[in-house]
């Protein structure tokens, strides 16, 4: 996967790749360091580093007695993978974060791994809680290419449908609470409690549109969605489509 998304990147491009705990190995630090990524590697707690004094430890016991520690040129998986580990264990989290990294380790290097965050409502919306992306049951490489396009460019249109929604349609709520300037009014708890993302604004607008033979988004190409087990041919230019609606919302909740 990391060899394809290589290959749609500028040659001046500059990377920095974060991957949970499950994903680091020897293999993938060596890939990294030979097409020269940035890296902020969550690692596993049964991981056993050499810190150069001549025996294994693991960091996660390195954190058990400290709250931060950092050390640099350390080597992984026995073997001759070099690497630099921060460790930081803030007080209200039970386990510490033990970031492999590619630089001189540091705390702010160790929080650099906190933007991978920022993809995780990414991975709810186009699953459960959004597209359904499970329900599909898909195991066909090349469907599972021609699914995640149609999915990006839904994601796309609900996010920034919702926005305009979200600023030039709120709801009879968000308005009520507009009109309040005390924090604590019953309304703004009200509209805090009920409120919804851009994207679930605009995925429940895209259903509406599918479930009332609306105008779909003009995405200007044919696509074929699968809803609830049922095909639903749309053609974006012209708006025509076709499916049962009876199962309609099944894939897309």
């Amino acid at each position: 996967m990391l060899e394809r998304i290589l290959a749609w990147l500028p040659s001046v491009s500059q990377v920095m790749l974060s991957a949970d705990r499950f994903y680091p190995s020897e293999s993938l630090f060596e890939w990294l360091k030979k097409h020269g990524w940035q890296y902020r590697l969550r690692l596993k707690s049964n991981y056993l580093a050499d810190l150069g004094r001549g025996d294994l430890i693991s960091p996660y016991a390195l954190a058990s007695v400290l709250w931060s520690r950092y050390e640099a040129n350390v080597s992984l998986f026995q073997c001759a993978v070099m690497t630099n580990i921060g460790i930081l264990h803030e007080s209200g989290h039970f386990d510490p974060w033990i970031i492999a990294m590619d630089c001189r380790p540091n705390r702010a290097k160790v929080l650099d791994y906190a933007s991978r965050w920022c993809i995780e409502p990414m991975f709810s919306d186009l699953k459960s809680r959004g597209f359904g992306l499970e329900d599909t049951h898909l195991e066909n490489t090349n469907r599972l290419d021609n699914m995640m396009l149609i999915m990006a460019l839904a994601m796309y249109w609900c996010g920034t449908k919702g926005h305009d929604l979200a600023f030039n349609n709120p709801t009879p709520t968000e308005k009520k609470a507009c009109e309040n300037a005390e924090v604590d009014h019953w309304s703004i708890r009200k509209a805090y409690r009920s409120a919804l993302s851009w994207f679930q604004r605009g995925l429940r607008l895209l259903i509406s549109r599918a479930q009332n033979s609306q105008l779909l988004p003009e995405f200007a190409v044919v696509l074929r969605i699968v809803i609830g087990g049922e095909g639903l041919a749309i053609d974006m230019v012209t708006g025509d489509f076709g499916f049962n609606p009876i199962r309609s919302t099944n894939g897309l909740q």
